[in-house]
C-alpha cells in the first residue's frame, strides 16, 4: 500500500496525456478541414483531385 499513491498517480497522469493528444489530433483534423474547405471554396483544388478529373 505504499506504493498506492504513486501507481495511481503515473496511471492518472498517463490517461491525462493520452486523453490531451486525442483532443489535440481531433481538434487539429476539424481545423485543417476547415482550411481545406476554404482553400476549395477559393477555387484551390488538391493535385489528387486535379489527377482525378484528367486535368
Amino acid at each position: 500500500m505504499t506504493h498506492a499513491f504513486y501507481v495511481y498517480a503515473s496511471y492518472g497522469f498517463a490517461a491525462l496525456v493520452v486523453a490531451a493528444v486525442i483532443l489535440w489530433t481531433w481538434a487539429d483534423g476539424r481545423a485543417r478541414r476547415r482550411e481545406l474547405a476554404a482553400l476549395e471554396a477559393a477555387g484551390i483544388r488538391r493535385r489528387s483531385a486535379r489527377a482525378r478529373d484528367g486535368e
